[in-house]
């Protein structure tokens, strides 16, 4: 089964992706994740990336859809996949579907985490993270147990600057203008189903796999 996972910052995509991954044993295949694993081994498509990030300019649709498709055509992916932060933009899941018609295959379900703008914001905000360990606090949902404090390596905990209210209200307006489209892409094509994103991640996880089975 071939799934895409749509959803803004903040959503959980890829808390759920995890779980559809398993559940199905299937690959779960994160854009992000892609991006930092091809620079890591040094790949072509990888320094490519590397060359325009360090220019501080946007990596190509053409460069991150060739990770995907290199990745999506490994033997493990033969069952299918669930493929999380991409695709983003209507341009690259014109050239996804492109890609599978040529190969007699085709995306069988888009699953898209619905959340509000107020509740991704509070979300978002009140996030902290470790600088040693890495590990994610909340303000409200998951303090740590002495404040600025990590309760795993006594490090320190800071805010990203991607996290303060007003970068996440900047994050959220461009994933809506990118998604938009994208949206109406796929429910032309009979294969969306939105999924309420602000109840509890397990009546989330059992939408998404009622959804799926």
């Amino acid at each position: 089964m071939r799934i895409v996972l749509l959803g803004p910052p903040g959503a959980g995509k890829g808390t759920q992706a995890k779980t559809i991954s398993e559940t199905l044993a299937v690959i779960h295949v994160a854009s992000g994740d892609l991006l930092r694993e091809n620079q890591n081994k040094g790949t072509e498509l990888g320094e490519m990336a590397r060359g325009y990030m360090q220019k501080g300019l946007l990596v190509p649709d053409d460069v991150i859809i060739g990770m995907i498709q290199d990745r999506i055509s490994n033997p493990d992916a033969t069952n299918g996949y669930v493929l999380d932060g991409f695709p983003r933009t209507l341009e690259q899941a014109s050239s996804l579907d492109a890609a599978l018609s040529s190969q007699n295959q085709h995306i069988d379900k888009v699953l898209n985490i619905k959340v509000s703008d107020s509740e991704l914001i509070v979300r978002l905000s009140g996030r902290w993270i470790c600088r040693d360990c890495q590990r994610p606090y909340h303000e409200t949902n998951s303090k740590p147990k002495k404040q600025g404090m990590c309760d795993e390596c006594n490090g320190e905990l800071y805010q990203r600057e991607d996290d303060t209210s007003d970068a996440v209200s900047k994050r959220i307006q461009v994933y809506s203008n990118q998604t938009a489209p994208l949206i109406e892409y796929y429910k032309e094509r009979g294969n969306l189903v939105e999924i309420n994103g602000e109840q509890s991640i397990e009546d989330v996880r059992k939408d998404l796999l009622e959804t799926i089975s």
